[in-house]
């Protein structure tokens, strides 16, 4: 963990690089940092996915609308400040990657940040992370 998960209409992608996107928000959240300076996500554990709804209806219907929704889902233990400098950043990225789109046609975008607390379970099985902790 950290999952950020993008759910968006279809025709978004005729005029957004979704894969660019995804890639710099993974940028965006490796750069992040807490008050201590402490990178806040891990490298190894760092996702983020993209899927087109195979159905939507947005809206009335009635116009060419669109969305994306960015769902970032993280473990406990970081602080509000940490929280509201990480959505600010991400939100900064989805910005400027979308803000041509919306200037075209009426498109909402979301960003949702959750924790996980209470979890009662939380398998990991991964040859990513040892890539990246060969220097701790």
């Amino acid at each position: 963990m950290p999952h950020l998960v993008l759910l968006y209409t279809p025709d978004v992608e005729r005029d957004v690089d979704i894969g660019g996107l995804c890639r710099a928000l993974a940028d965006c959240m490796l750069e992040q940092r807490d008050e201590a300076g402490k990178a806040v996500f891990p490298t190894g554990g760092t996702r983020v996915l993209a899927y087109p709804a195979a159905h939507a209806a947005v809206a009335d219907g009635q116009g060419d609308y669109g969305f994306l929704y960015a769902s970032l889902r993280m473990g406990t233990g970081r602080s509000q400040v940490v929280h509201k400098q990480v959505g600010d950043n991400l939100m900064q990225v989805l910005r400027a990657r979308l803000d041509g789109l919306l200037a075209l046609r009426p498109v909402g975008v979301t960003l949702q940040i959750d924790e996980s607390p209470g979890q009662v379970y939380d398998g990991k099985h991964s040859s990513l992370h040892p890539l990246f902790n060969k220097s701790l």
